[in-house]
C-alpha cells in the first residue's frame, strides 16, 4: 500500500508542477473566451487573473462592437468546410491488397458516420481557432458496439469501437512546454473533471469528492450600457462543483525501462491503473500517446499554438473606444449641454426634466440667461482611424472581404483574378489547414491501428460501391493491412463546387475526358457527376464496372473449387483481363493448390478468347 501511496503523490505532484507552470497561458485562454462571447473590457491583472473594468461616469458609452466573434466564425466555416476526404493506399499491388485497402478507406466512412466526424472535426477547430490548440482523444471504448455475450453478473459483453473524443487545452499538461510536438513530449498529462459516481461506475473504486473548480459561461457582465440605459453580457465564471473529482491520466513514452510506455490513472487520491499504454497505435507497431495536436497558428519553441484572437484584441479595444466616443459625442449633440448661472434656475428640476421641446425655462430676473454650450466639430480623424482599423482586423485575422461579404461585388472580375483571390484566401489560412489536415490523417491512422488489435471478432460493414450498390461485408483485425493514410486526389483542400465545376468543363474543353473513340464512357461520365457532387442525379447502371465485379467473383470461386461456368452476356475482353490480373498477383502465388487454380484460369481464359473471336468475326460480317 505504501507503493501505491508513494505512486499517487508522485503523479498528484506533477501534475499541480504542471499546472503552475502553464498558468498565465490559461489566464490568456480566458481572456480570448471573453472576447469571442462579448466580454471584451477584460483585462489580465497584474496576479494573472481576468478582470473587468467597471463605467467610470453614469453617462459614459461602453458598449462592445464585436467583430472577433465574426471573424473566428468564418474561419472556423474555411478551415472544416476545406478538409478533404482521406484514402488508404494499398500494402502493394496484390488484388488482396487492393481490396483490403478499400475496405480499410470503407472503414474509416463508417467511423465518420457513426461518430458524426464533421462536428468533432468543427468542435476541435473551434478549440483551436480560440485558444490556439486543440486535441483528439482516440480510444478504444469497450462498452460501445453489437453485444456479444454476458458476464457472470448477467452485465453485457459488447465487442468495442473506436471513439474520438475532443479535448480543450485546458486538460492537457505535457511535461515540457517547449516541446513544438507531441512526439518530442516523454510524458502527457490528461486532467478533468468527472463525477465520483463515473468513477465507481468505470473503476469499481469509490472516492472522496474533492474541491474542483471549473468555468461556466453562465456569468453575466453588468457593466456595459450608456447614458441612461444598462447592458449584460455573457462572461467566464469560476464555479466549485460538487460530487466531483480531479480524474488525472498519465501517459509516459516507451523507454527503457518501460519498453511499452506506462499508463497511471489517479483519482481521489487513490490509484486507479498502472501499467503498460494500452494502445498499439504507432508506427512499426509502437506504442505512442493516444492523443492528436490541432493548431491555429504555431509558435516556434512552444508546445500550445497562438490563436489569432491574441493579436485582434487590442485592435477590438481601439475600435470599441472609438465607437463609444463618437457616440458619446452624438449624446452632447442631441441632448446638449446647458450653461446656467449659479442660483438662476431650479438646477433640480432642470436635471430630472431636461429641455424637453416647448419647455418654458424660468430663470431669475437680471441673471444671464442660460445657453446651449456649441460642441466642436467632429474630428474627420475618428472616421479615418475606424475604417484604418477595419481594416487592421482583416490584414491580421487572414480574413478578407471575399470570405465574409457576398460574391455579387466580384462579377465583373475575371475568373484568373477570383482564382487569385481565392488562392490568396487559402495561402493566409494555411498553417490551420495543414493542421487539420495533418491531424485527421493522423487520426484516420489511429482508428485503423486499434481496429487492427482489438477487431478480433467479424463484424458487419455496409460498403457502398462505384455503381451506387451496397455490400454487406464481414472483416476482422487480419482484412487490415495498411494503415498508410492520404488524401483523395478528388477533394482538393482549397477548391469548392464551383471551382470543381469550372475545372472539370476546362478539361472536357481539351478533350482529356475522352475515350478512344471521342465519347464520354458511363464510368467517366459518372466519376465526373460525383466530383460535382450530383452522383445520385446518376442512376443508370455501370455494365463495366458489374463486369469487373463478376469477373473478380468468379476468381474466388476458382480459389474455391467451385464450378465457373461463361455466360453469354459476360464481357470477354474485361473477364479476361481480370483473370490475368489475378494471376500475376502475388496472392494466388501463396496458395497451396495455386498451380491447379492457374490451370483452370488459364483454362477459362481459353474459352473466352475463343467467344471473343467469334464476336469479332459476327461483327465483322465474315
Amino acid at each position: 500500500m505504501a507503493k501505491l501511496n508513494k505512486v499517487v503523490e508522485e503523479v498528484i505532484s506533477d501534475y499541480n508542477f504542471r499546472r503552475e507552470q502553464r498558468r498565465s497561458l490559461e489566464a490568456q485562454w480566458q481572456l480570448n473566451i471573453n472576447f469571442m462571447m462579448g466580454n471584451q473590457y477584460s483585462y489580465l491583472a497584474s496576479n494573472g487573473e481576468v478582470r473587468e473594468d467597471e463605467k467610470l461616469y453614469f453617462w459614459q458609452e461602453k458598449e462592445v462592437f464585436n467583430h472577433i466573434a465574426p471573424i473566428i466564425e468564418t474561419r472556423i466555416s474555411k478551415i472544416t468546410s476545406s478538409t478533404p476526404s482521406v484514402s488508404v493506399v494499398p500494402a502493394s499491388t496484390d488484388t488482396i491488397d487492393i481490396e483490403s485497402a478499400k475496405l480499410s478507406k470503407e472503414i474509416l466512412k463508417a467511423v465518420s458516420n457513426r461518430l458524426n466526424l464533421v462536428d468533432i472535426e468543427k468542435s476541435a477547430t473551434t478549440w483551436s481557432e480560440i485558444c490556439g490548440t486543440a486535441f483528439y482523444k482516440v480510444i478504444w471504448d469497450t462498452n460501445t458496439g453489437r453485444m456479444v455475450a454476458t458476464d457472470e453478473h448477467g452485465n453485457s459483453v459488447n465487442e468495442g469501437d473506436v471513439t474520438i473524443e475532443v479535448v480543450s487545452p485546458f486538460e492537457i499538461f505535457p511535461d515540457n512546454l517547449s516541446c513544438e510536438h507531441l512526439e518530442d513530449c516523454k510524458s502527457i498529462i490528461h486532467a478533468k473533471a468527472v463525477p465520483v459516481e463515473e468513477i465507481k461506475l468505470q473503476w469499481g473504486v469509490d472516492v472522496e469528492s474533492e474541491k474542483v473548480h471549473a468555468f461556466t459561461l453562465d456569468g453575466k457582465a453588468n457593466y456595459l450600457g450608456g447614458l441612461g440605459y444598462d447592458a449584460h453580457i455573457n462572461k467566464i465564471a469560476d464555479i466549485e462543483l460538487t460530487g466531483h473529482c480531479i480524474l488525472i491520466e498519465r501517459y509516459n513514452r516507451p523507454s527503457k525501462k518501460y519498453p511499452n510506455g506506462r499508463l497511471t490513472i489517479v483519482a481521489g487520491n487513490q490509484l486507479l491503473f498502472d501499467g503498460d499504454l494500452p494502445y498499439i497505435n504507432g508506427d512499426l507497431g509502437g506504442r505512442v500517446f493516444p492523443f492528436v495536436k490541432q493548431i491555429s497558428n504555431s509558435l516556434p519553441g512552444n508546445f500550445f499554438g497562438v490563436s489569432v484572437i491574441d493579436r485582434l484584441i487590442p485592435i477590438q479595444r481601439a475600435y470599441n473606444a472609438v465607437r463609444n466616443r463618437k457616440h458619446e459625442y452624438f449624446n452632447r449633440a442631441v441632448m446638449s449641454v446647458l450653461a446656467v448661472e449659479d442660483g438662476s434656475v431650479d438646477t433640480d428640476a432642470l436635471e430630472v426634466e431636461g429641455l424637453s421641446p416647448g419647455k418654458v425655462l424660468v430663470y431669475r430676473q437680471g441673471s444671464k440667461v442660460p445657453e446651449i454650450m456649441q460642441n466642436p466639430k467632429l474630428n474627420i480623424d475618428f472616421d479615418e482611424e475606424e475604417e484604418r482599423l477595419l481594416g487592421e482586423f482583416k490584414t491580421v485575422s487572414g480574413v478578407s472581404d471575399m470570405m465574409t461579404d457576398s460574391y455579387s461585388q466580384y462579377t465583373g472580375m475575371s475568373g484568373v483574378a477570383l482564382e487569385l483571390l481565392a488562392e490568396q484566401d487559402n495561402s493566409r489560412l494555411a498553417t490551420a489547414l495543414d493542421s487539420i489536415k495533418l491531424a485527421i490523417k493522423n487520426v484516420a491512422k489511429y482508428c485503423l491501428r486499434l481496429y487492427k488489435q482489438y477487431a478480433v471478432l467479424p463484424r458487419l460493414t455496409k460498403i457502398s460501391g462505384e455503381n451506387g450498390g451496397v455490400q454487406m461485408y464481414y472483416w476482422d483485425q487480419n482484412e487490415i493491412n495498411s494503415d498508410d493514410v492520404v488524401f483523395d486526389t478528388s477533394s482538393d483542400s482549397g477548391e469548392n463546387t464551383a471551382q470543381k465545376r469550372a475545372m472539370l468543363l476546362d478539361l472536357i474543353k481539351q478533350g482529356l475526358l475522352y475515350d478512344k473513340d471521342g465519347g464520354f464512357s458511363q464510368s467517366t461520365r459518372k466519376r465526373c457527376l460525383d466530383l460535382l457532387g450530383f452522383g445520385m442525379w446518376e442512376n443508370s447502371v455501370d455494365l463495366t464496372t458489374l463486369q469487373i465485379n463478376h469477373a473478380q467473383e468468379e476468381n474466388l470461386s476458382f480459389c474455391s473449387n467451385s464450378p465457373v461456368e461463361i455466360m453469354p452476356i459476360d464481357n470477354h475482353k474485361i473477364h479476361i483481363d481480370e483473370h490475368i490480373a489475378f494471376i500475376l498477383g502475388g496472392e494466388l502465388k501463396k496458395k497451396a493448390n495455386s498451380k491447379k487454380i492457374i490451370a483452370q484460369i488459364l483454362a477459362h481464359i481459353e474459352e473466352h478468347k475463343k467467344l471473343l473471336k467469334l464476336e469479332e468475326k459476327e461483327q465483322k460480317g465474315e
